[in-house]
């Protein structure tokens, strides 16, 4: 209904956590989602982990398969994350490990730096995690990519049970493509086989990676290495978001137009020409604070004290009107922007919150009843907020994601921009493709702005608002309101 044509999960394979990056199986749909754990904990049992041919499909696996099918009886694609850098401490073979040490024929699956001696009384077991976490293993490599007995004995086996869940070779019940999880910390040759494998199997698979801080939090990578032929279609797009909120959401640090046209511009000649229809390109997500937030707690390094444990000074309180119109100035950009654009769910139904936990809160359905917001972890004063599906902000998203999927200039266009006014505070840009053509005209300041743009053509409509708008001898002259945008197009 909302529009969307591909939905990306975060993990759901088998883990104790709530953000499930630290799993315990990956061929396996956490219990938790499914309609039996009961069941599924005994069917589990059962399993030898390294031979496939003694998996089951528990109930959580078949509920998942049949939302696979649902999805795709609606023309929407399935991308799940794929965590395969590290795992968590209960994850089958690190068990073993754990228990056998030396002896466990898993042993060489992790990097460990020193053995248990059973003659102390201390437990000297150690071993390399992510990032230093010990509560996340992290799997060994070698120059040829995975290590070989983890890629040849288990990951191959549960990216093809996704993918060709019945093995008939035919790829349509399964996933259509993979987010795969720190992709910057998994070598080149790792991810060369992976993509080999996976379009092997389904040669339309969609692969994007996690590419994000070279530097945290001050340098994102140029993603450009990530993106050639033999690694990954896209990647997350987190320089679109910075950029924008650097654009439409500071105040003291806000960049000019002509700063936010430069860094997209440099974005665009950087990354290959294919690539950038398909970057998600978002502007919050599971490892962030929510878009409606973060324009209320503008001028901060994206990213960064986004969290009540680090920043206990964040506001989290509901948007206001004036917030909400920001917000919809940025998804306006967002679709009409070359690229994916990607929603972190809820947004669209008035989700607001900082970074984790409180930006993994339940979703807002039009249909239940929620208990207002009251608390603040450190005692701090705050608003008491209504909690409830917001149709009208609903229904704006569905109206540009329609205005999107409806006008192919804006799916794979070119772009060119067409006014760069620092003064004002206004962009435009074009949209054309084959014989279509877009302007999209953005006032980001505070007030109300005349703007005067160089259009062929004698009568314009905005599809937003559905308003025509005439031209004399090619010039267009407008008026937005602030904090607002049009999407024109040529009538006739």
């Amino acid at each position: 209904n909302l529009g969307v044509t591909a939905i990306y999960f975060n993990p759901l394979f088998e883990s104790p956590s709530l953000h499930k990056y630290n799993a315990s199986t990956y061929h396996h749909i956490d219990d938790n989602f499914g309609p039996n754990p009961v069941l599924d904990k005994r069917i589990v049992a059962g399993e030898v982990p390294d031979d496939p041919g003694t998996w089951k499909w528990t109930s959580a696996d078949s509920l998942f398969f049949k939302l696979i099918k649902e999805c795709h009886k609606r023309g929407m694609r399935v991308i799940i994350d794929g965590v395969w850098n590290h795992v968590g401490t209960t994850f089958w073979a690190f068990q073993d490990v754990v228990r056998n040490q030396q002896k466990s024929p898993f042993k060489d699956w992790f990097i460990i730096t020193s053995w248990d001696n059973p003659a102390t009384p201390e437990n000297e077991f150690n071993y390399k995690g992510w990032m230093g976490v010990r509560d996340l293993p992290e799997f060994r490599e070698n120059q040829s990519g995975f290590y070989p007995p983890v890629w040849g004995a288990y990951m191959k086996h549960a990216i093809r049970k996704w993918m060709d869940p019945n093995g008939d070779g035919d790829p349509s019940d399964g996933i259509d493509g993979w987010r795969l999880d720190v992709a910057e910390q998994v070598g080149f040759p790792a991810w060369h086989k992976f993509r080999r494998y996976v379009r092997s199997i389904n040669p339309e698979a969609y692969l994007s990676g996690e590419v994000w801080w070279e530097k945290w939090p001050t340098k994102m990578f140029d993603a450009t290495p990530w993106l050639q032929s033999d690694v990954f279609d896209a990647v997350m797009n987190y320089r679109f978001a910075r950029n924008a909120t650097r654009f439409f959401i500071n105040r003291k640090k806000k960049i000019s137009v002509s700063q936010f046209d430069s860094i997209f511009a440099q974005m665009r000649k950087e990354y290959p020409e294919e690539s950038q229809y398909v970057l998600q390109n978002l502007i919050d997500s599971h490892d962030t604070d929510r878009l409606a937030s973060m324009i209320i707690n503008p001028d901060r390094i994206y990213g960064y004290k986004n969290r009540l444990q680090d920043n206990p000074n964040y506001n989290i309180r509901k948007p206001k009107a004036q917030e909400r119109r920001v917000q919809k100035l940025i998804v306006l950009f967002q679709m009409t922007y070359v690229g994916a654009p990607m929603i972190y769910y809820g947004d669209e139904a008035g989700m607001w919150g900082a970074s984790d936990p409180d930006d993994r809160k339940p979703m807002l359905w039009p249909d239940m009843q929620y208990k207002d917001e009251a608390c603040q972890p450190f005692g701090k004063k705050r608003p008491v907020d209504k909690n409830k599906f917001d149709r009208a902000l609903f229904n704006y998203y569905r109206k540009l994601i329609n205005i999107r999927m409806n006008h192919p200039a804006l799916m794979l266009g070119s772009f060119k921009a067409l006014l760069i006014d620092d003064r004002k505070d206004v962009y435009a840009f074009k949209r054309n493709y084959q014989k279509e053509e877009i302007i999209v005209v953005l006032n980001n300041s505070d007030q109300i702005q005349p703007v005067m743009l160089n259009a062929e053509g004698t009568e314009w409509v905005d599809l937003v608002k559905n308003r025509m708008y005439s031209s004399a001898g090619n010039l267009l002259k407008l008026q937005l309101a602030k904090k607002s945008g049009l999407i024109l197009k040529q009538k006739g």
